[in-house]
């Protein structure tokens, strides 16, 4: 079967479902809308969970399960909650099947007295569960995570970055002030912020969402927004400030160090499976995919090259040494001596699922004491000696996470604008793509107009931003500080 990818510069849109079936991260299944996320993109997903957990635990979390079904009247208690998810969840009506002449059908006679929805999140059925965790400030502050797959449905979907069920994370936390919460808030949005960096590659701007695009039941929510290979932001992690409005909604009350009864305070934030579209969309190229080490399953791929046996044992002997080292190094290597395929298909197959490092050994490289090292994200080949080739190996990964943090960070500002009129914003968005930084008088009204007649959203009001006067770019009303706009996924 062909490898061949169409060009990202072609159909970007094609380009990406390519490489995310083709490299076997994930494929389509039998429900609408669902995917199936393959073993290869799995043991993407497991070293993404596991850095995060560590970083998670680090901060003091600890992780928990909460049920998958949530009675309908739950979301009804807290109105912007219910109204934000409402469109999209699904409900479950009936607990029993039958047979009838027809086949198998839903047994009318087994409804539910109060239908349950499928989780789109958490909040409700965690904060229900709650009111019986918390009598006093000394059960505060309450750090938990969980680990889950939800469902929202979803009319569009793109396998990783939208489907109808995804896995994720839900951090939910309470506390006995707003400060304490607000500094949960931020310092889970740069948890993320430093996951997306240092293990991603991925640079990212952290910033605040607007009234419009905030959580729903929120008091405000905080973004990182990372930037994709045809100009279009992901709103890659979330962290919401919940105030007291789910503490209210379900009652959950304990009392001060001054025995007095109060609301606690709440902030929820999440990640989800959508970080391995990002991790393709900022990365890879029209031969595949490519990874940063830290994520990649494996690091290096050593592919054999030999005529017979006695050369397959030779330069079996040196790769067993070399394994050993790699090991013992924390490399993640994999050894592809199977026969039923050539060494040039392996190549190919290699550089399809973006493994970092390939090394080639063939007889004559034995007899240099060299060993061919190829460097996925730059194509570069070279012949480096197989006496220190471990420490090689090892600094040359590093450069490789590096590089390609560079790259992506250099590619974001060569495609970060800034405008002061609607008629460059517009020509912008339609000839370039990429960050918009603009004046926005801050109104909702505005901030609706701009997307009905551009698709473009405002992704965040950068945290780091300066404040500068302006005028804004639709209304011509004052502004002290430039929002980023972007057409998203």
């Amino acid at each position: 079967m062909s490898k061949a990818i169409v060009s990202k510069e072609q159909d970007y849109s094609q380009w990406y479902n390519e490489i995310v079936i083709k490299a076997g991260l994930a494929d389509y299944s039998a429900v609408k809308g669902c995917m199936v996320i393959k073993p290869y993109g799995y043991a993407i997903w497991e070293r993404m969970q596991r850095a995060l957990d560590d970083m998670f635990k680090e901060t003091g979390h600890s992780n928990a399960y909460f049920p998958l079904l949530i009675p309908k009247s739950f979301f009804s208690k807290e109105a912007s909650h219910v109204e934000g998810f409402a469109k999209e969840c699904a409900v479950v009506t009936h607990y029993r099947l039958k047979n009838s002449p027809e086949g198998i059908v839903v047994d009318e006679t087994a409804k539910l007295e109060e239908e349950l929805i499928i989780r789109p999140t958490s909040e409700t059925i965690i904060w229900n569960t709650y009111k019986g965790w918390i009598q006093s400030y000394r059960d505060l502050p309450l750090l938990i995570n969980q680990w889950a797959n939800v469902v929202r449905w979803e009319m569009r979907t793109r396998l990783l970055l939208r489907t109808t069920e995804f896995l994720w994370q839900e951090g939910h936390t309470a506390h006995a002030t707003a400060e304490e919460a607000i500094a949960e808030t931020l310092q889970m949005l740069n948890v993320y912020a430093e996951f997306a960096e240092k293990w991603m590659s991925m640079p990212v701007i952290k910033g605040v969402k607007t009234a419009n695009e905030r959580f729903a039941g929120a008091v405000d929510t905080y973004c990182i927004e990372s930037m994709m290979q045809d100009g279009k932001a992901l709103q890659s992690g979330t962290s919401h400030f919940l105030g007291q409005n789910f503490a209210k909604a379900f009652d959950v009350k304990f009392l001060n160090k001054e025995g007095k009864s109060d609301f606690v305070w709440a902030t929820s934030w999440g990640v989800s499976t959508r970080l391995m579209g990002a991790l393709v969309m900022t990365h890879s190229d029209d031969d595949g995919l490519v990874l940063p080490p830290m994520l990649a399953p494996h690091q290096v791929v050593i592919i054999p090259i030999y005529r017979d046996e006695e050369q397959h044992q030779k330069i079996n002997e040196v790769v067993s040494k070399l394994k050993k080292e790699f090991k013992a190094e924390g490399i993640r290597v994999l050894y592809d001596e199977a026969d039923n395929r050539s060494p040039g298909w392996k190549f190919a197959e290699y550089e399809l699922k973006g493994v970092p490092v390939r090394l080639a050994i063939g007889p004559k490289d034995l007899e240099k004491g060299t060993v061919e090292v190829y460097r996925r994200d730059l194509k570069k080949k070279e012949f480096v000696p197989i006496d220190g080739i471990t420490n090689y190996i090892k600094n040359l990964l590093a450069e490789v996470q590096k590089s390609l943090y560079e790259k992506a960070i250099s590619f974001r500002a060569e495609n970060t604008h800034k405008v002061d009129d609607y008629a460059t914003f517009k020509e912008i968005l339609d000839k370039k793509s990429g960050f918009i930084l603009a004046h926005w008088d801050g109104t909702s009204e505005t901030e609706e107009k701009i997307k009905e007649e551009t698709k473009a959203t405002i992704r965040c009001i950068p945290m780091n931003g300066e404040m500068e006067e302006g005028k804004c770019i639709y209304s011509g009303k004052p502004s002290k500080q430039r929002v980023i706009f972007a057409r998203a996924y």
